[in-house]
């Protein structure tokens, strides 16, 4: 087993310097938005406050020297388990210091935006060992967004995949490095929720309108890949079964909230990262209606934000945050957070806290990183974790209350 290189425990407050306060009562974001003239469906559907007394947080430098990671999971023993972007699964045990790489990962476009993506553990981890991943495949046609099982295992030697299985490929395959998506979330009904991206170009983008193909999805499988009997397409003609809702651009987080349902921020374009609760059925309107504009400055389409059938998001930013992993916070270390929603922002540089309240945003609150945040987790321990990245290097950071 190859020893990876690495540094771990303590540094204390090495990226977020001292604890920090926030004004309250103003919007996060003052900028101008790009998406000019547009204006918001509801009352705080963007810009929403800060809360009136933000909580006082510092940052801990759990690992650093790890590759360019995309997401982390914690194990039942606290331990995370880690994706490369370049193909490659670690465990980091940061308590006792070290590394290994998991063995047995199978081939994965890296360039670009694609890459091994994300990975959750199955309901039933302690006994099956089972774990989930997607991760941009390498097709005769192109590529794709695709999903595998396979069995951690491990022992004396160290750790290996055994019994990988790719269970789900988005179709059809396309050949270019943007969109893939893609993050994975088991539902308490233990079906697995997979996101993925359009990708990108402009012959591709209006697939997300199209019931046919599995560009700017959300599908709902089984531990097998297999669409449930009561997904909302089932039986209909020409559309794929694995479709929980469609109508999105690039979605880069997902997580369950304490009823259970799912919720996702996807990348908009130049202005219009959206959070969504995706239910079935429902076209959340990608690209016929979006806020922000195309990156030439451009309208999107016709430039509405609104139309017949289309919903709406439930929040908006425009400039944008550049979402990645996302997580609700159900610790009681920092219990001015408590039920908030925490989304990794790689253009916000920071982990941003939605406070919600009857499903809308009540407070908007940053935390400043000084880095790109690729994901976010709360672990055993109540804190919350997240992986920053620095070029081709990751590392794991560790907030609580200072």
């Amino acid at each position: 087993m190859r020893a990876s290189p690495l540094l771990l425990t303590a540094l204390s407050l090495a990226l977020a310097g001292p604890a920090f306060s926030q004004s309250a009562g103003e919007p996060v974001e003052t900028r101008a938005p790009n998406g000019k003239g547009q204006t918001p469906a509801f009352e705080g559907q963007t810009r929403a406050p800060q809360p009136v007394k933000a909580v006082a947080i510092k940052a801990d430098v759990i690992a650093t020297g790890l590759p360019h990671l995309w997401a982390m999971e914690f194990l039942p023993d606290g331990r995370m388990l880690v994706t490369a972007k370049d193909g490659a699964i670690h465990i980091v045990a940061a308590k006792r210091g070290g590394m290994k790489e998991v063995e047995g990962i199978p081939e994965v476009v890296s360039a670009g935006q694609g890459g091994l993506l994300d990975v959750a553990l199955a309901p039933d981890f302690e006994q099956s060992r089972l774990i989930y991943f997607s991760f941009s495949e390498p097709r005769q046609d192109g590529n794709g967004t695709s999903v595998a099982s396979a069995r951690l295992v491990e022992d004396e030697d160290g750790a290996s995949l055994g019994e990988t299985k790719v269970i789900f490929r988005q179709m059809p395959s396309y050949s270019n490095s943007k969109h893939f998506g893609s993050r994975l979330a088991f539902g308490p009904d233990n079906m697995l929720y997979v996101t993925v991206g359009e990708r990108s170009d402009r012959k591709t983008r209006v697939h997300a309108q199209d019931l046919s193909s599995g560009f700017g999805k959300v599908f709902r499988i089984d531990a097998n890949g297999k669409a449930p009997a009561d997904n909302p397409f089932v039986g209909k003609k020409d559309a794929q079964p694995e479709i929980w809702s469609y109508g999105h651009r690039n979605m880069q987080a997902a997580a369950i909230d304490g009823k259970g349902r799912l919720w996702t921020v996807e990348h908009g374009p130049k202005g219009g990262d959206e959070l969504n609760r995706p239910e079935a059925g429902k076209n959340y309107g990608w690209p016929v209606i979006t806020y922000g504009i195309d990156y030439s400055g451009r309208p999107i389409g016709d430039g509405v934000t609104a139309a017949e059938g289309m919903e709406q998001p439930v929040y908006y930013w425009d400039p944008v945050i550049g979402p990645s992993g996302m997580a609700f916070y159900n610790g009681d270390a920092i219990p001015e957070w408590k039920d908030a929603i925490l989304i990794g922002g790689l253009v916000a540089q920071g982990v941003v806290v939605l406070h919600m309240e009857d499903d809308r945003v009540k407070f908007e609150e940053h935390v400043p990183l000084n880095a790109r945040v690729r994901d976010v987790k709360v672990g055993p321990d109540g804190a919350v974790y997240a992986v920053t990245e620095d070029g081709d290097s990751s590392t794991i950071v560790r907030l609580s209350k200072s």
